[in-house]
């Protein structure tokens, strides 16, 4: 996996932030609203990526959920890639190799717990996944739901455990995947969208006036928690790439167009605050001082 990193952001390693606070470690899962690196694994200064930081470093940073886009790869079917849209575009590595990565930091910090949300762009069988978790060595690692009182498989907003609980059980991390979930088969593999909505995506105005239901279609907010892409892009020849310039505004806490003003409309009109915030640039702005202020700190 590419570990590009800017020279100019090495001071920004020394400034080690913990993802949640003690208060909200008893809060359940379900409660929290978690800063997340969008396109994580995509690492460099070029058009079609989207972070400046490698994962550990954004780990270390204090982000705690991670998106990646999954292909397979062109020259083995059989293998898994992180790749942005095509493998030809932007090729950010083995997906085995992103979880050991993840599986080594969470190793090195116990008392934390990480999620990921991988989208499926070749419809594999889940299965595949499956197998690549047990190759990376973390499928004993991964939270699995148990009971619920939904009464489809999905475990309610109500019944998900505390960030604390899920420590002590040793299930630190929590794993969903947009299209291709079959939990009667890997279960530990949640169904993106029968736990989220998501708000839509490839927004170029920068004052983020949506906050509508994009995906799944037909959703409501009923009972679901909900993913907001607060990540700008820019037109370029007709081509929408990542807006570095104004991600320092994007990413700020708040003003117009800031992280906090979206969440604040997106509450307005769900009732209450985001789940997650996936943002471009995670080392831009004031990610985790947001993070911090949407919990209520």
């Amino acid at each position: 996996m590419k570990c590009f990193i800017y020279p100019i952001l090495f001071p920004l390693l020394l400034i080690l932030t913990n993802a949640l606070d003690p208060p909200l470690l008893t809060l359940p899962y379900s409660n929290l609203t978690l800063l997340g690196a969008h396109d994580s694994p995509f690492i460099g200064p070029h058009l079609t990526q989207n972070q400046n930081l490698n994962v550990t470093a954004q780990l270390d940073l204090g982000i705690r959920f991670l998106q990646g886009q999954t292909h397979r790869a062109p020259d083995d079917e059989n293998r898994l890639q992180l790749c942005h849209t095509s493998c030809v575009l932007e090729d950010g590595g083995s997906l085995v190799d992103f979880l050991r990565i993840v599986g080594a930091w969470l190793e090195k910090n116990p008392a934390e717990i990480v999620t990921l949300l991988l989208t499926n762009g070749d419809r594999v069988g889940v299965e595949m996944f499956g197998g690549v978790f047990k190759e990376a060595g973390l499928d004993g690692l991964v939270f699995v739901p148990s009971g619920g009182g939904g009464g489809n498989g999905v475990l309610p907003m109500n019944e998900w455990p505390s960030v604390q609980e899920m420590v002590d059980m040793g299930k630190r991390l929590v794993v969903f995947l947009d299209y291709g979930a079959n939990p009667s088969s890997i279960p530990y593999i949640l169904d993106e969208f029968a736990y989220f909505f998501e708000t839509p995506f490839g927004e170029t105005n920068p004052s983020f006036p949506n906050c509508s239901i994009d995906r799944p279609p037909g959703a409501t907010a009923d009972n679901r928690m909900y993913i907001v892409n607060h990540f700008l892009n820019v037109e370029i020849l007709g081509i929408k790439v990542p807006d570095r310039i104004r991600a320092p505004r994007t990413n700020a806490v708040r003003g117009n167009g800031s992280i906090g003003a979206q969440a604040e409309l997106c509450e307005g009109l769900h009732g209450r605050g985001p789940n997650v915030v996936l943002v471009d640039f995670v080392d831009q702005g004031e990610v985790i001082e947001a993070q911090r202020v949407l919990n209520g700190l």
